[in-house]
């Protein structure tokens, strides 16, 4: 009980330290398509009463969720946003979760914060086994990814939203395109797996000439955002969905509303979500007075040199203490957060089972130097990973 205690104190300690550091983080572009299918279902609710029987809708019993004891974040709507990477539409279980986000509504002030799980962080399933987090989505679809989020996590989500990623090409391809600066690494990849991602978008394939800048297409501006085997790898990857959704949001506001009537019904087919028209018209209502606040990603201190049953994965260099800083970001009003009983207990099996431990310099970093440095490992920049805007 001594050593537990000890931890939630240093954990608190730390806490409090880089509270002072929150509002000097930058604004950042959102991951991909889930930030459009969020905007929406927070946009004129008439709009989106029309058009509701478009979406998959899904229903699930709240009997089937299941929240760590004691866990209640008082004045805020978390739900969960998923990118599916299916290559038949299908957007249940089966389909591997390329991206992962926790979007938070704080209803104090009017802000929406979201926070991405890297895909192949290791976490606990909801067997009790261990594997990389998108696993989750793939073995029990949308319930047991939300359950493994709030397991892990100290979540209390109950709703998701899921979109397949042939509507960002379907986006892409309805606004005209988007201009992006390419490497000739990154054109080299990207005419490797380009005829791929256009034949599950049912679109010509058209390849690149080498580096330099270029109006992509749909299925180029899809490929291009998932690029994985290249220097950086998944933080390099999760780099390029930034810049895709940003340059997608500086054409989509000029959007007419012809054009966006055309995104809806080509988008929300693609989109499986368990909201009810009733969820969607609250949120809208209060959606509209909201603003789009930081982004980060999880874990924020990491090791991915590791491998786990065979496999690459990230391991979070002390699940508790980044779970504790997870909800400093997420929730800024619940300063007497502690982490559970549960998430210390995985916390510690990861660092069993894995031999990976927080080095303690981490901790004295933070607490001791965090006021004079913005890149500290896991802070300052979203995600943790090089920011594109600079």
């Amino acid at each position: 009980m001594a050593k537990r205690s000890n931890r939630q104190l240093k954990a608190v300690q730390a806490a409090k330290a880089r509270k002072k550091r929150r509002n000097r983080r930058k604004k950042r572009a959102i991951i991909l398509m889930v930030e459009i299918i969020i905007l929406l279902l927070l946009s004129g609710t008439a709009y989106v009463m029309a058009k509701y029987d478009k979406f998959q809708k899904v229903e699930i019993d709240s009997e089937d969720i299941k929240i760590n004891e004691g866990v209640k974040m008082e004045g805020y709507t978390t739900m969960a946003l998923f990118g599916g990477d299916s290559r038949e539409g299908q957007l249940e279980a089966g389909t591997h979760a390329d991206t992962i986000i926790i979007a938070v509504m704080d209803h104090d002030k009017k802000e929406i914060r979201m926070a991405s799980i890297y895909r192949d962080t290791l976490l606990e399933q909801e067997d009790g086994s261990y594997n990389k987090a998108n696993y989750a989505y793939f073995s029990g679809g949308p319930v047991d990814a939300i359950n493994m989020l709030n397991k892990n996590l100290d979540l209390n989500i109950e709703d998701y939203a899921t979109v397949d990623f042939k509507a960002m090409s379907d986006v892409v391809d309805l606004i005209g395109g988007i201009e992006i600066d390419v490497t000739d690494a990154e054109a080299n990849m990207l005419n490797e797996y380009i005829g791929e991602t256009a034949k599950v978008a049912g679109k010509e394939a058209h390849t690149l000439s080498g580096g330099g800048t270029y109006n992509l297409d749909g299925p180029q501006a899809v490929t291009y955002a998932r690029l994985r085997k290249l220097e950086g790898g998944d933080y390099k990857r999760t780099e390029r969905q930034r810049l895709v959704i940003q340059k997608i949001f500086e054409k989509a506001v000029k959007m007419d509303l012809g054009t966006l009537n055309k995104l809806v019904d080509t988008v929300f087919p693609q989109v499986s979500t368990s909201f009810t028209l009733k969820e969607i018209i609250n949120l809208g209502t209060a959606g509209l007075k909201y603003k789009l606040a930081d982004s980060t990603g999880f874990p924020f201190d990491r090791d991915d040199s590791r491998r786990y049953k065979g496999a690459s994965v990230v391991i979070a260099q002390g699940l508790a203490e980044n779970v504790q800083q997870l909800h400093e970001f997420l929730y800024p009003s619940e300063t007497e957060y502690v982490v559970s009983d549960t998430v210390q207990t995985i916390s510690d099996d990861i660092m069993d089972t894995t031999s990976v431990t927080r080095p303690k310099e981490l901790d004295r970093e933070k607490t001791e130097g965090e006021e004079t440095s913005d890149t500290s490992p896991g802070e300052g920049t979203t995600s943790g990973e090089v920011d594109s805007e600079e």
